[in-house]
């Protein structure tokens, strides 16, 4: 079959739209798990498409391996079966809305995919049903076998599922999605928002996005705007920002793709975007973005951020995450494979490329490259409070946006107490935290004491004897003073130095998510 001109954009009419949700309504993820088995999903996971083709093929014509091949592993199909796995929608029609190319008329001609279109979950908001959708966006090397455009939409990743497992879901009017790509993070945001204002560059990606809303159909409304990070929403107001923007570095002589290069230089869009995010959020309105920044030889590696805060053109409470850093060299290969460049492909452009991403580095001193979350917050009334940046390359247990946003709420609740204050109230231990003691098989007292949490970011807290029994200790029965009071006359402490130091203690273990005011958990005591 003749390849088709990829220019042209994917189309969903509204009435057509429940047609081809019924047609895949039971193509879930769990269900194309089921029917391809463990050994091919991994391999998917590689990018190798050889054994899910041969597990969904010996499935013969059952729907979810039919539409798993063609929209998925790009395997063509007869028209017959296409016709038979899009049920009432049909071939014609997915045909006519850029879905589907094909070689004839005849039942046995063959048919197959232009789009990558596949199944996709979200926990529901009560944390244990699943919302499922189907998300479009351009196929990916491992189908086509071609290296990608440059305007090439990406559909569901890593990085996207980094940022919406980081996103915080608190209920808001308005959200803005900037550089929404195929419109993944505005679906996620239409579980929790009134009205989703999702911009991009991108032409053919704001195609995608709305074929995908037509597809979806999410209860919140949609606003689809075209043009460069901020322009299109500058003087509006939003109560969440959420971008998975393109904020790989390119330098020239590199390969270059609209999704994931900002044309700003070096770490220019990202530091452009801390810079003036602020300017469209609403009174304590967040922004929660991804970022790659450069790390200068003998810098610390938060110094850029730290200077981008201090420029922001609205004070802002912040708190950013460096989940992963990369030297020069690493991230120059990480990005050269992202692109389809590799010496077994292309040995001379793949080195000439890598001596371009070095030689850019070289000439600007950049050692290496930290990749993580960022979390800003204009705050509702006075001044920043909070301005946290840390490294955690670890695994994160759960959703890191539900952690973060009680995190939020537990920095607002401690910053405005004194010490005296959280002093007289009662805290309760997380369900997650467990206490580890380690020390010599010969000796009665443990050497080291860990405090450690199961969920969030699984941080754990070197303790000493007092700091131990004192969160032992929190029940929910006696106040903070109380127990560093009885603390300060088993250890034979001045009652002055142990309420301090609790009360410091109290501070980190409550906003960490160690402990929670009990005031929170039950009525007030009478």
């Amino acid at each position: 079959m003749s390849d088709l001109h990829r220019d042209r954009p994917v189309t969903l009419a509204d009435d057509l739209a429940p047609r081809l949700r019924d047609a895949l309504a039971g193509w879930t993820v769990d269900a194309v798990a089921d029917a391809l088995g463990d050994r091919a999903i991994r391999a998917m996971s590689r990018e190798q498409t050889v054994p899910a083709l041969v597990a969904a093929r010996a499935l013969g014509d059952a729907p979810v391996a039919l539409l798993t091949r063609l929209f998925i592993l790009g395997d063509e199909l007869t028209r017959d079966q296409a016709d038979r796995a899009l049920g009432e929608f049909g071939v014609a029609q997915a045909i006519a809305s850029g879905l589907l190319a094909a070689a004839g008329q005849g039942g046995d001609d063959a048919v197959r995919a232009l789009v990558d279109l596949r199944p996709t979950a979200v926990a529901g908001s009560d944390g244990e049903a699943t919302v499922d959708w189907w998300v479009a966006s351009d196929q990916g090397e491992a189908v086509t076998g071609r290296r990608l455009a440059g305007d090439h939409v990406l559909g569901v990743g890593g990085a996207s599922a980094t940022l919406a497992g980081a996103t915080m879901r608190t209920p808001v009017d308005r959200v803005l999605d900037l550089g929404t790509g195929c419109g993944i993070q505005a679906l996620h945001a239409s579980t929790h928002a009134r009205a989703i204002v999702a911009t991009d560059i991108s032409r053919r990606a704001l195609n995608f996005a709305a074929f995908n809303h037509a597809l979806n159909a999410p209860a919140a409304h949609w606003d689809l705007r075209e043009g460069s990070m901020l322009e299109p929403v500058v003087g509006e107001l939003f109560d969440l920002v959420v971008s998975n923007p393109p904020f790989v570095i390119t330098p020239p002589g590199t390969p270059s793709f609209e999704y994931r290069d900002g044309g700003h230089g070096g770490d220019g869009l990202v530091a452009s975007l801390m810079r003036h995010v602020g300017s469209v959020l609403a009174p304590g309105g967040v922004a929660q973005h991804l970022g790659n920044w450069e790390i200068g030889r003998g810098a610390a590696w938060d110094e850029r951020l730290e200077s981008w805060l201090d420029a922001s053109q609205v004070p802002l409470d912040a708190w950013i995450i460096q989940r992963d850093l990369l030297d020069a060299a690493e991230y120059a290969e990480t990005w050269l494979r992202d692109a389809g460049v590799t010496p077994e492909r292309d040995r001379a452009g793949f080195r000439a490329a890598y001596e371009a991403y070095l030689a850019d580095f070289d000439a600007r001193r950049v050692e290496a490259i930290g990749f993580g979350v960022v979390t800003l917050r204009r705050p509702a009334s006075g001044r920043p409070t909070l301005r946290r940046l840390e490294e955690h390359e670890g695994a994160v247990a759960g959703p890191l946006g539900a952690h973060l946003a009680s995190a939020l709420a537990a920095h607002d609740w401690q910053v405005g107490r004194a010490d005296d204050a959280l002093l007289e109230e009662r805290y309760v231990v997380a369900p997650d935290v467990t206490k580890e003691t380690y020390g010599r098989a010969t000796e009665h007292e443990p050497e080291h004491i860990l405090i450690r949490q199961g969920g969030g970011l699984g941080r754990s807290v070197r303790a000493d004897t007092a700091l131990a029994g004192f969160v032992s200790t929190c029940d929910g029965e006696l106040t903070a003073g109380q127990i560093a009071g009885a603390l300060a006359a088993l250890l034979d402490v001045p009652m002055g130095a142990m309420a301090a130091g609790i009360a410091t203690a109290l501070r980190d273990l409550v906003v960490d998510g160690f402990l929670a005011p009990a005031s929170a958990l039950q009525p007030a005591r009478v």
